[in-house]
């Protein structure tokens, strides 16, 4: 299977648009960029889901997510698009369902799914939702997993549920991928999020900064929970949502990455390392190699550049993604 490659646009939710002042002018940002990855040959684009700012909430721009999706789905015509990922919790999963499936019309079919159980304490107070415990966010999302999937497929979803009821909801047009609208599970939880993926997911979402091993162990648990439950391991996408600073060849990483360690209360370089990768081209290809060789098929991508420019884009494109898809 050859490598896949996503990118997140700017939103405005890592504080990668305020040096833009018009709110109109961001979208448009957004929206070149999404037409920029379009034309690179990118297989996806990428929203995240939140309403409050990272690593710090300021009173700057952050573009909601599904409206978002909508917008870009019509701004482009190839690409692919989804989120990385919906927070379950913030919208009714039945009406989540009815969302997707009016987007992937509107698409013709270019969305992929993504759905994890939140964990943003402050954006959930601050809008007015309930924050529950862990292990209760992910009772919730097991629940909405099953009426997104009755949604997608039954004439008149119906479910009784702690949390959620629904009955005879009806659901058209469904979508247009068949059999449904792939499901990305985003976490790494080993007990409860990766045996979710393994019951009602397409494809995992995996996350663990820079240490290569425990992608490998994660993918273990994951085929775990798959022999348990008899699902076929290699029938799930294995997906891999990674950070980098991509250097031009000679840049000086201390000064690439000064902007980014200050946001995050001036952390060291080594500290940064840990979660995001920094490197020039040749030496990024090295590290997401070691990741599919462990056996990541897909990668999303954020870059921690100057993402008001196209340059780190189309620099990754040209000398990375060539190496990986060869």
């Amino acid at each position: 299977m050859t490598v896949k490659f996503g990118v997140l646009v700017p939103q405005g939710w890592r504080l990668d648009l305020v040096s833009i002042k018009d709110p109109v002018e961001k979208y448009e940002q957004m929206t070149r960029f999404a037409k920029e990855a379009e034309r690179l040959n990118y297989d996806s684009i990428w929203l995240y889901d939140h309403f409050h700012t990272v690593p710090t909430q300021e009173l700057e721009t952050n573009f909601e997510c599904w409206i978002s999706t909508a917008a870009l789905a019509r701004d482009t015509s190839t690409i692919r698009i989804g989120q990385m990922v919906t927070c379950n919790n913030y919208r009714n999963p039945a009406l989540l369902a009815k969302m997707a499936s009016t987007v992937d019309v509107l698409s013709h079919g270019r969305l992929d799914f993504g759905i994890g159980a939140g964990w943003y304490e402050d954006e959930y107070k601050a809008y007015g939702y309930p924050f529950a415990d862990g292990p209760e966010r992910l009772r919730q999302l097991d629940e909405a997993l099953q009426i997104i999937h009755a949604m997608w497929q039954d004439d008149y979803a119906t479910f009784e549920g702690k949390y959620y009821q629904v009955r005879g909801a009806i659901n058209e047009p469904k979508g247009v991928q068949k059999p449904h609208i792939p499901i990305w599970i985003g976490g790494s939880g080993e007990k409860v999020t990766l045996k979710l993926v393994a019951k009602y997911g397409d494809a995992c979402n995996i996350s663990t900064g820079t240490e290569v091993a425990s992608y490998r162990h994660k993918y273990d648990v994951l085929r775990e929970h798959c022999e348990k439950l008899g699902r076929d391991y290699n029938s799930i996408l294995k997906t891999a949502h990674v950070f980098i600073t991509l250097l031009e060849p000679g840049q000086n990483p201390e000064e690439a990455t000064a902007h980014q360690r200050k946001l995050r209360g001036g952390i060291g370089l080594d500290e940064y390392r840990t979660g995001t990768f920094v490197g020039a081209p040749q030496e990024t290809t090295e590290f997401l190699k070691e990741l599919e060789e462990l056996g990541t098929e897909y990668f999303v991508v954020y870059f921690r550049n100057d993402l008001t420019r196209l340059d780190t884009i189309q620099m990754f494109a040209e000398e990375v993604m060539p190496q990986l898809r060869a």
